[in-house]
């Protein structure tokens, strides 16, 4: 049953300036695999970018915004064998999304020069 939709769009630039300030925001938002994952990207901003949207439509579409126990580079975003997108989440922010009863989500993930989007559906 579907549970919560979510979406969000961002600029590309104002993730690119946060990663460049060099002030941890890459590290608290990112996963290693994720950080991993983009820097080997052309264009590697808007790679962060789509992945941070990612991540607001994730909690969006919980209802609650963000929880108490998570963190947001807990909810990584990683490519099946296919290159679909699709979410993961790990540590203590895994542990409550199957307490909580989440069964499945879907994402969609679009980005050009200057926006990225996303879009994500959660099932219980």
């Amino acid at each position: 049953m579907i549970a919560g939709l979510g979406t969000d769009i961002v600029e590309v630039e104002r993730i690119a300036a946060k990663i460049k300030k060099d002030n941890g925001f890459r590290e608290l938002v990112f996963s290693q695999t994720e950080i991993d994952y983009c820097e080997r990207q052309a264009r590697p901003y808007e790679s962060y970018a789509a992945r941070f949207a990612a991540k607001e439509a994730f909690f969006k579409a919980l209802g609650t915004g963000w929880l108490s126990g998570t963190a947001f580079n807990e909810v990584e975003v990683h490519h099946d064998e296919q290159g679909k997108p699709q979410l993961r989440f790990l540590g203590e922010t895994g542990q409550l999304m199957h307490t909580i009863g989440i069964t499945q989500t879907w994402l969609s993930l679009t980005h050009v020069k200057e926006m990225a989007s996303a879009t994500v559906i959660i099932e219980k």
